[in-house]
């Protein structure tokens, strides 16, 4: 039997090798500034065509390569930033494992153009799938130029696996950002088909943050400072009020490399313990300066994972130095304990003689009077005084048709909405809508409107029905249904709104231009500031940047088609429009508001989740007390 092991060819161990370090054209444009900010460049250009697929080009103004280096760059485990392995854990270059030149070079075609500041000519190199084409001496700048074509061309199963250019692109961004934030003394400047993206001069961190992220970030960064003999802690947070739904603004860099780490960032969100809801993100920016013999890079091929020697140590350092930032700058709740402890009276109370308050008691009241129950509870909850208003005894009346004989407040009717088995989340499984005959219908009432419920009775108990919630769904479904068969109805404003924005949000808002512009927006814009001149008609001025802010997060979430995008903007509009809804208190109105909801296809839950509708039985009541 022959033997069946052997060596593999050089150009199929470098393809394999490129599936691990190669995973998108993101990965060739990391890999490749990433050198050229260890070649000491203090200038790199970025040019693509077509999110990468066609086109990766970097030029920098680095030291350059010999013709001998220019060709060797390209072998496997061929590198100029350590020697041994002892120098991985002194490392202060990006790269080191030597794998990310050869990678490239065996899946695309690769020119590059180099020259140092001592030679007369540069030499250029061209190789495609690993195979050297052609080298030859040629004039050009000091630096490196990499050109960078048809990437994945042998590979189409990898290159089928791409998504589209907009989401390509995004991933281009990212690493990015990743490298010019911890590098802001660097020129940089990225161009997308012709298109200049970002133009970033070198300057304080502050700044390019700024030019980063866009001009709304200059009043909400808050400095971070820390330096221990076990780490040196540096950088910006993000104020409670710019927090977002997602993570995409959360950079740790240590020792100006890009990292992520679960850990840590449970640091940091532990510092914003009591001023962020449950479901917010904050936004930071902190960069960690370590001993190098303290960490170990040499994780991933993506050099995103890092381990630490002192992580419960650093993990403390950052809290304490967010917690520290945040009640510096007056973020946190503080107390003042030295101010006067006097009251603070109005002026025109300084004059009056202070009277002791009354205690009022009614001895003919009865707790065990159903009557009493009933209607008095009710009353003194919607009242100060001891009458009940028409309202109140229709609702007492609502209460004798359902049986109800216990005390019911409806001060408790928030905490029976929000608690089980109403909780406002969808469940895993949808449940079973309610649904209603005609006559029942008809028969719901007296309705009581109570803050935002309206509150009717039926045989089984109570119907609630949350009636900004049930505007928001009947306003959803009557866009829709037009955004399909015309625009819809846009309004013009007198003077424009100003909304800054990050090159991320400016994208995505670019992105599904014909589909917001459909909706009703009309916009221009002066580099990464959108001036809206005119949103749909249905929308209230006062909810308008509210409502864009929800339409970029979800529109920066993934990938969406046209259909989803409607449905993301249209519920935000609806929602927007629900805010300044108010019923009418007459019973006609609200039976035909009722009536209204229940023609609707769906009536249980609004657009964005949210339950509009439950019934509560009498057990249900009586589990309350």
């Amino acid at each position: 039997m022959s033997d069946i092991i052997r060596l593999l060819p050089d150009h199929v161990a470098n393809q394999i090798a490129a599936g691990e370090v190669v995973q998108r054209p993101a990965s060739v444009v990391k890999e490749l500034v990433e050198n050229s900010i260890d070649a000491g460049a203090t200038k790199i250009e970025l040019y693509i065509k077509d999110a990468g697929r066609t086109l990766i080009q970097i030029v920098d103004n680095g030291k350059g390569m010999s013709p001998l280096d220019a060709r060797m760059c390209f072998e496997r485990h061929a590198t100029s930033k350590i020697a041994n392995a002892d120098d991985l854990f002194a490392l202060k270059t990006k790269g080191f494992r030597g794998e990310a030149l050869a990678s490239i070079a065996a899946i695309a075609h690769v020119t590059l153009q180099t020259k140092r500041a001592a030679d007369e000519l540069g030499t250029k190199i061209l190789i495609e799938g690993t195979e050297v084409i052609n080298q030859e001496p040629t004039q050009c700048p000091v630096g490196c130029n990499f050109e960078i074509k048809n990437l994945f061309f042998n590979v189409p199963a990898r290159r089928n696996f791409l998504k589209s250019d907009n989401v390509e692109f995004k991933h281009i961004i990212d690493e990015f950002e990743r490298v010019v934030l911890p590098h802001h003394d660097i020129a940089f400047r990225l161009v997308h088909n012709d298109q200049e993206i970002y133009h970033l001069a070198p300057g304080p961190l502050r700044k390019r943050i700024v030019d980063v992220f866009g001009k709304k970030f200059n009043d909400n960064l808050v400095p971070v400072t820390e330096h221990t003999d076990i780490v040196a802690l540096d950088g910006f947070i993000g104020k409670p009020e710019v927090a977002k739904k997602t993570r995409g603004e959360q950079f740790l860099f240590v020792n100006n490399r890009f990292f992520k780490d679960t850990y840590f960032n449970h640091a940091i969100s532990a510092a914003f313990e009591h001023l962020l809801p449950s479901k917010l993100f904050p936004g930071y920016f902190l960069f960690l300066e370590v001993d190098p013999k303290q960490i170990d890079v040499n994780v991933h091929p993506t050099k995103t994972e890092i381990k630490f020697e002192e992580d419960k140590a650093i993990y403390s350092i950052i809290r304490s130095a967010t917690r520290l930032g945040l009640g510096k700058f007056n973020i946190t709740p503080t107390l003042d304990f030295d101010r006067e402890s006097e009251f603070d009276l109005p002026v025109s109370m300084l004059t009056q003689t202070p009277v002791a308050p009354e205690i009022k008691v009614d001895k003919s009241y009865n707790p065990f009077h159903v009557q009493n129950t009933r209607e008095g509870q009710f009353s003194a909850n919607s009242s100060s005084s001891n009458t009940s208003s028409p309202k109140d005894k229709a609702f007492s009346s609502a209460l004798n048709k359902a049986g109800f004989g216990s005390q019911f407040q409806s001060s408790s009717l928030d905490e029976l909405w929000n608690s089980e088995p109403f909780g406002e989340e969808i469940a895993a499984e949808k449940p079973v809508q309610i649904e209603l005959d005609i006559e029942t219908l008809k028969s719901i009432g007296p309705f009581i409107l109570k803050g935002s419920f309206v509150i009717g009775s039926v045989p089984e108990g109570l119907l609630v029905i949350h009636y900004r919630r049930a505007y928001e769904r009947m306003l959803y479904d009557d866009l829709m249904r037009g955004f399909f068969i015309n625009p819809l109805a846009s309004q013009q404003l007198i003077f424009p709104m100003e909304k800054s924005m990050s090159k991320q949000e400016q994208l995505a808002w670019n992105e599904h231009e014909k589909t917001l512009s459909r909706i009703g927006f009309n916009w221009s814009w002066a580099d990464q500031v959108l001036n809206i001149d005119g949103i749909p008609q249905i929308l209230d001025e006062s909810t308008v940047l509210s409502c864009v802010d929800k339409i970029l997060e979800q529109l920066q979430m993934g990938t969406l088609d046209k259909g989803e995008i409607a449905h993301t903007v249209l519920s935000q509009i609806a929602f927007g429009g629900s805010m300044s809804f108010k019923l009418q208190g007459q019973q006609e109105a609200i039976s035909d508001f009722v009536s209204r909801l229940f023609e609707a296809d769906e009536h249980t839950f609004s657009p964005s989740g949210k339950r509009i509708i439950a019934q509560i039985t009498n057990e249900q009541l009586i589990q309350l007390f």
